[in-house]
């Protein structure tokens, strides 16, 4: 239980309705979407920014962990509040409360936005006024744009679009010792100084604390057309796609699904049928005018042909969605192998080496008899390898490592990264020095120190 005399304070900087103690309570922010879990002593949801301040204020002077958190949809463990010590103090600030669209400018097209707003709720309201915010994790539904942001989040639409960093234009940020700072500026252009707000892009909750995020927007394309192509193996559907960007296409999404995969689908939705001898499908995505659409589709449709088992191209966009339902719903689906645990990494290689990477991937599997199924954003070379397991069985747990690290190998010795989306949070710490020099990690807990002297904030995490 917490000690009365810091519950009594956090209530006085909060408010009593904002802090909650009770095991209960807690249960539900001790964990995110990956395998770790550690209770905090309190979890605060702050609802402005001063509020934040304070708290932060209070902890740095205390030496309190504060381990900031959006809606714990994140896969690495970056939000867990696990402690350096047994008797170390920590505390979570949910950001959840604080879920304003301050403003859209149609004009300036930017949207101000605080960083509990959900995701997919930001794309409704800009559609409404006809622009668009292009960033589509998966769990776009949950997600926060604060987490987002924290995380460096990314998506099916990033191979036309690009990542959540592109959007992030300036951000209000509160610093563990609970001064406010504002970084970049909420204009088309601006250099002045060094670029905070890339640095806090991504910085995974150990730099700063986000109260309000300004992010650019684009015009909402007229018109999508979608198709989802099956092909009878892994290298025929790479091929394709590298054919269609040859042919002039971007595709704002192409979405790669393994044999694997595509059973996962099978089992979880009776009733679906996929072409007998399908080894892998891709899902491609275009926008813009309807003219430009059409043309596209045709393309792409043209560059398939000979290659593909069979194309199902949506005449609607309820067709389309139904298209989407199955990608989308993928990673639920391979509960449906029967395996209690999964890994999923995200590793991210140059698009001409994914077929490569592949291959390694069904070596290692082979290697190491772990079962591994691939998908992902083969359009920008980034696919998350789920690496099924039972994590109660020791032989498992043992190969199951092997294979994790033989992934992230193979990623970075074809030119590529540990992650692309999701970040490194806890999960990937021990991987860190295969991709970065000694020099660069030391450049980065240099800036972690001028940030966090005291190292109150996530402390743990990336590094």
């Amino acid at each position: 239980m917490i000690a009365s005399p810091l519950l009594r304070k956090l209530k006085s900087i909060a408010g009593s309705e904002n802090v909650f103690f009770d095991p209960a309570d807690l249960t539900s922010y001790s964990y995110d979407s990956s395998s770790f879990s550690a209770f905090p002593q309190a979890v605060i949801l702050p609802r402005d920014t001063e509020t934040i301040s304070d708290l932060m204020r209070f902890a740095f002077n205390e030496g309190i962990s504060v381990f900031v958190r959006g809606a714990g949809t994140g896969t690495t463990g970056a939000s867990v509040p696990v402690q350096a010590r047994p008797d170390s103090k920590g505390i979570v600030l949910s950001m959840t409360r604080m879920n304003a669209i301050r403003r859209i400018e149609l004009q300036d097209m930017m949207a101000e936005v605080e960083p509990g707003v959900i995701t997919g709720d930001l794309q409704k309201a800009t559609s409404k006024v006809g622009l668009f915010y292009p960033p589509d994790p998966a769990s776009l539904k949950v997600c926060t744009i604060g987490g987002n942001v924290a995380t460096g989040a990314g998506g099916a639409r990033a191979v036309k679009y690009g990542v959540t960093r592109d959007y992030v234009i300036a951000i209000e940020a509160v610093l563990p010792s609970g001064d406010i700072i504002q970084t970049g500026a909420r204009t088309a252009k601006g250099v002045v100084g060094y670029d905070l707000t890339r640095l806090l892009v991504g910085s995974e909750g150990t730099l700063a604390l986000f109260s309000r995020i300004w992010l650019k927007l684009v015009p909402l394309p007229r018109d999508v057309g979608t198709v989802l192509c099956f092909f009878s193996s892994d290298e025929d559907a790479i091929s394709a796609i590298s054919t269609i960007f040859s042919a002039g296409v971007l595709p704002r999404c192409a979405e790669f699904m393994d044999a694997l995969s595509l059973r996962c689908l099978v089992l979880a939705n009776p009733g679906l049928s996929i072409p007998v001898g399908a080894g892998s499908a891709v899902l491609i995505e275009v926008d813009g005018t309807e003219e430009a659409v059409t043309t596209e589709i045709g393309t792409v449709m043209s560059e398939v042909k000979g290659v593909a088992l069979q194309v199902w191209h949506a005449v609607d966009s309820l067709e389309a969605d139904a298209m989407w339902r199955l990608r989308r719903g993928l990673s639920p689906a391979i509960k449906q192998l029967g395996f209690p645990d999964k890994i999923s990494e995200d590793i991210c290689v140059p698009r001409h080496n994914l077929a490569q990477v592949l291959k390694r991937i069904r070596a290692i599997a082979d290697e190491t008899a772990v079962t591994i199924l691939s998908f992902g954003h083969a359009g920008d070379g980034n696919l998350h390898v789920n690496l099924l397991y039972d994590k109660n069985r020791k032989t498992d747990i043992e190969r199951v490592e092997i294979a994790v690290g033989a992934v992230m190998r193979a990623s970075i010795e074809l030119g590529g990264t540990i992650s692309g989306e999701h970040g490194v949070g806890l999960s990937k710490k021990q991987f860190v020095g295969w991709e970065l020099s000694q020099e660069a990690i030391s450049i980065m807990k240099g800036i972690k120190k001028v940030f966090d002297p005291k190292g109150i904030l996530n402390p743990g995490k990336v590094f």
